[in-house]
C-alpha cells in the first residue's frame, strides 16, 4: 500500500507540469513544488527533526504550511497542526502533550508563540516577516540542497496528529496513520466525484480534517489547491472567479457568509460544479439558498470526524434536507440507545440514540494520544461512540440531531436543537439561528432560540412559523434572544455552550 509521500511522487511523475498550488501570485507546478517539498524535508533533517518526531505547525493556509505538510509526509515526520488563533497556554499544552521536536509558525501566531513558556531551545521555523533571531526562515529551509529523493515513511507510519477542539475537556491528540489518511483522501475523491485536474478552494484550515482532506485529495487527482490564508468572503469570491474553482468543500457558515456578501453573484461562481459541506448541519433555509445560488451538479453532505474521517455521505443533500445519507465507502454506522455499551443493540428506525462507527473501517484512528480515559469512553467493543445523537428514518437515511451533551431535556421530553433550528431557518427574516437549552426551575431546561435577524420579526411571528412548519408544540422555543452575531468556533461550528453562558442576555430580553 502506498504511503502519502509515494502518492505525491506518483502525481509528480504522472503530471509534472500541472499546476499544483497557488497562493496569491505564486503558482507552482507539481515538479516545482516537489522540489521545494524535498528541500524542506532535507531541511528538517538538518534541524534534527526525523522520522517519528512531531513538528508543531501554527500557520494560516499559506503555501508554506501546505509545503511543510507534504515535506513531513515524505520525511516520516508527524505533522501536528494547531489553530493559528491558539493562546500561549494552548500552544504550551500542545508542546508538552505531543512532545514536539520543533515548531513552525507565521505572523498570525507570532505573538502567542513569543509568550510560550515551554518554547525553550526548540528548533523554530518562521515565515517571512516574523522577527525571531533564533529561528530559521522557511526560505532558508526551502533552499536546502536535496541530493536524493526523500520518501522514508511507510503505510503503517503515523502521518499526522490532529487536536480536537476541546470544548468539553482538554484537547485530545488524534494520531492517524498514512494508510488511514490515504484511504480517507481516496474516499473523498470518489464520494465527491472529483476528476483529474480539479481545482479546489483551500480555505478550510489545515489544522482541521476538512482542510487536510482537500489538500490530499487534490494531489491524488493532479489537481490545483488554491491557498486562502484566512477566510474573507470578498477575497474568496475573487479567488473562485479568478482561478475557475470547480469544487467547494466548506462548513455551512462560510456558505452563508459568501451568499450574504455584496460582491457575490451566481455569475461570478459559475465555474463551481460540485458543492460539499461538513463540520455542522446545514439548515434547510440555507440549503435552499445555496442550491439556488450555485445550481451545482453535485451537492454533498459529508458527516464525519477527526477520529474517523467519514461516517456517512449524502450526494443529493438538497433533495432531503437534514439527511446525512448512508454509510460511506469505508464505514459501517449504527444508532444505539444512549445508555448502552453494546453495539449490537441497534435502535429501531425513528428512535433517537447515539451514533457509533465501526473501528475496523479503513479511515479509522486507533486511539487518542496518551489518553486512556478518552479511549475508555469512546472506544468500546470495536466501535467508536461518537457522542452524536441521531436516528435512521424508514428509508435508511441517517439524521444527525446534535450532541449527547447538547440534547435539551425539557419537562421530561427530549428535544434536538437541530430540529428546531431547521424549522426557524426557513423564515425569510431569520439570517442565522442557534438553539440551546437554558436552565429553568420548573422545566429543567427551556428551549431557547438565539436569532440573528435579516429583517424585523417578533417572537409571536416565529412561534406561529414553528407550528406551521410542523414542529411539535413542546419543541418550539419558549424564549428568544436576538443577537448581532451567533458565536462560532474558528471552523464555523456554533458554540452552544457560549450561548448558554450568555443567559443574562435572555433575562435582559425579558
Amino acid at each position: 500500500m502506498f504511503d502519502l509521500g509515494r502518492s505525491l511522487l506518483a502525481t509528480v511523475e504522472r503530471r509534472p507540469d500541472a499546476v499544483a498550488v497557488s497562493d496569491g501570485p505564486r503558482r507552482l507546478t507539481y515538479a516545482q513544488w516537489f522540489g521545494y517539498i524535498q528541500a524542506v524535508a532535507h531541511g528538517l533533517d538538518g534541524l534534527g527533526v526525523g522520522k517519528g518526531d512531531r513538528l508543531l505547525v501554527v500557520m494560516q493556509n499559506r503555501w508554506e504550511m501546505a509545503t511543510l505538510h507534504w515535506a513531513c509526509q515524505c520525511a516520516g515526520v508527524i505533522v501536528t497542526p494547531l489553530n493559528w488563533r491558539s493562546t500561549p497556554e494552548e500552544i504550551d499544552y500542545c508542546i508538552r502533550d505531543a512532545d514536539v521536536s520543533a515548531i513552525a509558525y507565521d505572523d498570525s501566531a507570532a505573538e502567542a508563540v513569543g509568550h510560550c513558556v515551554r518554547l525553550g531551545e526548540l528548533p523554530r521555523v518562521v515565515t517571512a516577516g516574523v522577527d525571531d533571531p533564533q529561528a530559521r526562515t522557511f526560505e532558508a529551509l526551502a533552499a536546502t540542497p536535496a541530493p536524493a529523493t526523500v520518501v522514508r515513511a511507510g503505510a503503517e507510519d503515523t502521518s499526522l496528529m490532529l487536536y480536537t477542539s476541546g470544548t468539553t475537556s482538554r484537547p485530545k491528540g488524534v494520531p492517524r496513520r498514512h494508510r488511514a489518511e490515504r484511504a480517507a483522501a481516496l474516499a473523498h475523491v470518489a464520494q465527491n466525484l472529483y476528476r483529474q485536474g480539479e481545482c479546489t478552494l483551500g480555505v478550510m484550515p489545515l489544522y482541521h480534517t476538512m482542510g487536510v482532506r482537500s489538500l490530499l485529495a487534490m494531489a491524488l487527482v493532479d489537481g490545483h489547491f488554491v491557498c486562502i490564508p484566512r477566510f474573507d468572503p470578498g477575497a474568496t469570491v475573487d479567488a473562485i472567479e479568478r482561478e475557475d474553482i470547480t469544487n467547494l468543500y466548506l462548513v455551512p457558515t462560510l456558505y452563508h457568509m459568501l451568499l450574504e456578501h455584496e460582491g457575490f453573484s451566481p455569475e461570478r461562481v459559475a465555474s463551481v460544479e460540485k458543492i460539499g459541506f461538513a463540520g455542522a448541519p446545514m439548515s434547510a433555509g440555507l440549503m435552499q439558498r445555496v442550491e439556488a445560488a450555485f445550481r451545482p451538479q453535485l451537492f454533498v453532505n459529508h458527516y464525519g470526524s477527526s477520529e474517523i474521517y467519514t461516517f456517512t455521505i449524502d450526494q443529493r443533500a438538497a433533495s432531503k434536507p437534514g439527511s446525512s445519507g448512508r454509510a460511506a465507502l469505508n464505514q459501517r454506522i449504527r444508532v444505539v440507545p444512549i445508555d448502552t455499551d453494546d453495539p449490537e443493540r441497534a435502535a429501531p428506525a425513528g428512535e433517537e440514540g447515539e451514533i457509533i462507527a465501526d473501528l475496523a473501517g479503513d479511515e479509522s484512528f486507533e486511539g487518542y494520544w496518551n489518553r486512556p480515559d478518552a479511549d475508555a469512553k469512546a472506544l468500546r467493543n470495536g466501535w467508536y461512540f461518537t457522542g452524536d445523537t441521531g436516528y435512521f428514518d424508514e428509508e435508511g437515511d441517517l439524521f444527525v440531531t446534535g450532541r449527547v451533551d447538547d440534547l435539551i431535556i425539557t419537562g421530561g421530553e427530549n428535544v434536538s436543537p437541530v430540529e428546531v433550528e431547521n424549522a426557524l431557518s426557513t423564515h425569510p427574516a431569520v439570517a442565522e439561528v442557534a438553539v440551546a437549552g437554558l436552565p429553568d426551575e420548573q422545566w429543567g431546561s427551556v428551549v431557547t432560540a438565539f436569532i440573528k435577524r435579516r429583517d424585523d420579526v417578533d417572537e409571536a411571528t416565529l412561534n406561529t412559523h414553528c407550528l406551521e412548519s410542523g414542529l411539535a408544540n413542546f419543541k418550539r422555543p419558549r424564549r428568544y434572544v436576538f443577537l448581532e452575531e451567533i458565536p462560532k468556533s474558528a471552523v464555523g461550528k456554533v458554540l452552544r455552550r457560549e450561548l448558554v453562558a450568555q443567559r443574562y442576555e435572555v433575562e435582559r430580553a425579558g
